[in-house]
């Protein structure tokens, strides 16, 4: 299974939490993300996102056809990542789009045995796979992106 791990982009400081919407240098950032994913992109990706509004903005920049997943929002946890997307035994790949600190300590348990608050800059993707080698499931980092180098 594939995951990837992207982190909203840029968005105005303010409340209602849920209705932030992205900055200009957000709208940029996901859009730099998005051009490097339609060329990366695995097949038969699913793609599932938070439905805060700059969570939809920024995979909007990518496709218009993903899932809104509640329990991917602010207060969502690891338990809600790797439930939503079936890590690792679902086949295929799944590319979420959500929000610190989830995402941070999702991507510390699959690096590291361990949750931890690891940091996923704004706008960046985290890439994952998993392989299984001589009876033992693997987990390997295929890319980190952020939207400053693209």
């Amino acid at each position: 299974m594939d995951l990837l791990l992207w982190r909203h982009a840029e968005a105005v400081e303010g409340s209602p939490d849920h209705a932030r919407e992205l900055t200009q240098r957000g709208v940029k950032q996901a859009r730099r993300v998005a051009e490097w994913l339609h060329e990366h992109r695995p097949k038969k990706l699913r793609v599932l996102a938070s439905p805060t509004v700059r969570t939809r903005q920024t995979v909007s920049a990518f496709t218009e056809d993903f899932e809104l997943a509640p329990a991917l929002g602010p207060e969502g946890n690891v338990a809600d990542l790797v439930a939503a997307t079936g890590w690792p035994d679902s086949g295929g790949a799944c590319l979420v789009v959500g929000h610190q600190p989830a995402l941070g300590r999702l991507a510390a348990l699959l690096l590291s045995g361990a949750e931890a608050d690891w940091t996923i800059k704004k706008g960046a993707l985290w890439w994952f796979t998993n392989r299984v080698r001589d009876g033992e499931t693997q987990t390997i980092l295929r890319v980190v992106m952020p939207p400053d180098l693209v």
